[in-house]
């Protein structure tokens, strides 16, 4: 298995055609001014010395040391080693609200905007537990399976908005059932589900799917984001209406979040805009008994970047040796 440790200096091979074409460019200029300076043949003739051939090889010699230069500096490495490595944590599922009535604007920018910073900002205090991301609306799927791959569950984070599931609506207890089949087999004890929604809507049971849960040995915890008074729905550069030509206005569901999170053994916590509420979530956690992951990984990885250092100086020198006159040849005969 080959990887870079320094991969952004890979950027630098694109920096070969131009230095190609721009070379390409000064030739054909070149070429230009000697036309203009008389007969073509008779002025190379008058400069024996110049070698347009060698000129091509030094170009690409210098290219090919720049990148071999280039790959040593990205520092290419082979696993020499495949080993277990062994964690202990929790595992945590998020179950995220993507309807439309997260556009509110009772947070800033908007609630769904808002959850998925904190989320994000969730995903920089974890360390060895496994997170992983559920979207619900009308459907719900997995976004990101559970992983310790933090830096991929915050590229997820970026790519999310309301239209992440086509099905409009509020199908919490399906997004609960698709938590619970989420955790790894090697999961037990330490199961968390995270609801964060505005709890309104619900089209089936989340009651009944959190006590599913809990008889699971997961507990469900609820985030209630929204304002008992309402907020109307921005849609599309206008407030989101009714059939009736009404302006829709999305109220906060404390009753059912609590319901959920009392039965999935949990806790309810309402959003507030300093805390949004992951971390008296996460201190809970924190209590909980860790468990053991064990996942396979490559280990002592040899370093290769000295071949590609070597491979570049030698190419380096011979381009250099090379020189740019040609062989020399007598202007008259006799």
């Amino acid at each position: 298995m080959l990887i870079f440790a320094q991969y952004r200096f890979l950027y630098l091979l694109f920096l070969i055609p131009v230095i190609l074409v721009g070379y390409g460019v000064l030739r054909s200029l070149r070429t230009r001014r000697i036309r203009k300076m008389g007969d073509e043949a008779l002025v190379r003739e008058l400069m024996p010395s110049w070698s347009g051939s060698k000129g091509w090889v030094r170009t690409v010699l210098f290219c090919l040391a720049f990148g071999a230069f280039a790959i040593g500096l990205a520092r290419p490495q082979i696993g020499a080693k495949l080993s277990e490595h062994k964690s202990k944590g929790a595992e945590i599922v998020i179950c995220l609200d993507v309807s439309n009535s997260m556009l509110a604007e009772d947070y800033s920018p908007n609630r769904l905007e808002r959850a998925k910073l904190s989320i994000s900002r969730l995903t920089d205090k974890l360390r060895d537990d496994r997170i992983g991301l559920i979207l619900f609306a009308g459907t719900s799927f997995v976004q990101l399976p559970v992983t310790t791959d933090y830096v991929s569950a915050k590229m997820f984070l970026g790519s999310i908005d309301t239209e992440s599931v086509p099905v409009q609506g509020t199908a919490m207890g399906d997004a609960i059932y698709t938590a619970i089949r989420s955790f790894s087999a090697q999961s037990q004890k330490s199961r968390v589900i995270v609801v964060i929604s505005d709890g309104e809507n619900h089209e089936d049971d989340p009651v009944a799917a959190a006590k599913d849960a809990a008889e699971n040995g997961i507990r469900v915890y609820t985030i209630g984001v929204g304002s008992a008074e309402g907020q109307p729905i921005p849609f599309k550069g206008e407030l989101m209406k009714d059939k009736e030509g009404n302006i829709v206005v999305t109220k906060l569901d404390e009753d059912m979040l609590r319901r959920v999170a009392k039965t999935g053994n949990g806790a309810y916590i309402h959003a507030g805009n300093d805390e949004f509420g992951l971390n008296p979530i996460i201190d809970d956690i924190r209590r909980m008994e860790d468990e053991e992951f064990g996942s396979l990984v490559f280990e002592e990885y040899d370093e290769q970047y000295m071949y590609f250092f070597a491979m570049a100086l030698v190419l380096f020198v011979v381009e250099m040796l090379i020189g740019e006159r040609g062989a020399k040849r007598k202007l008259f005969k006799r």
